[in-house]
């Protein structure tokens, strides 16, 4: 099995530079597996996420992805991957399972967590809907958003700072509003949008899980 280490260093940490890193793998027609390898700290799961948003827009979602980080991530604990040691065992011995792929209307893959924010700290003003449910309308705190391991796809609820909301799932969340800014793996893109939605991808993606 051609398996082929995609390691994060200080000069592929820009989107470009990632896919260009995933395309150049690709061009070995041979290649079957990515073991993501990224640096220890707050942006490991944003870097998965970056190298399977380049196999969705290459479609090749049918490349085994395993995920080698040294430490425990969001992203870790919904899939029920280890890390460190164990995690690189499991990136050369384990077995591919397919799981839903969640990703936003920007091209952006969610495999940690996302949430829908207020700009500039406010309360954030609209309404989200989780398929056909309506998470909330009016205004809020923010809406968090996260990837399931299974069907339906994701999870969304309120972020509140005391008690959380309860969970709500489906195939998709959109929020719709005047003043949304967009968290996705804990990097806030200070863009304002009217809309924004996460939603499980037509094509799963292959995930290392099984021992």
């Amino acid at each position: 099995m051609p398996i082929v280490p995609i390691t994060e260093a200080e000069t592929t940490a820009e989107k470009r530079a990632t896919r260009a890193a995933v395309a150049d793998a690709l061009s070995d027609p041979d290649v079957s597996r990515f073991v993501v390898v990224p640096l220890d700290g707050a942006g490991a799961d944003a870097y998965l996420a970056q190298i399977l948003a380049a196999l969705m827009i290459s479609e090749r979602l049918d490349v085994e992805v395993a995920y080698a980080p040294a430490s425990a991530t969001r992203a870790t604990a919904i899939y029920g991957l280890p890390y460190g040691a164990a995690a690189t065992a499991l990136a050369e011995r384990g077995r591919a399972q397919a799981v839903p792929l969640i990703r936003d209307d920007a091209a952006t893959v969610l495999v940690g967590r996302a949430r829908h924010l207020g700009a500039d700290d406010a309360r954030l003003h609209g309404e989200t809907y989780v398929d056909d449910e309506r998470l909330f309308t009016g205004e809020t705190r923010g809406v968090e958003i996260e990837p399931l391991r299974s069907a339906p796809g994701l999870r969304a609820r309120l972020d509140r700072p005391l008690v959380k909301g309860r969970w709500h799932l489906g195939r998709a969340a959109q929020t719709g509003g005047t003043n949304i800014v967009v968290e996705r793996e804990g990097i806030v893109t200070p863009r304002v949008v009217k809309r924004s939605t996460f939603y499980r991808h037509h094509v799963d993606m292959n995930l290392v899980l099984l021992p």
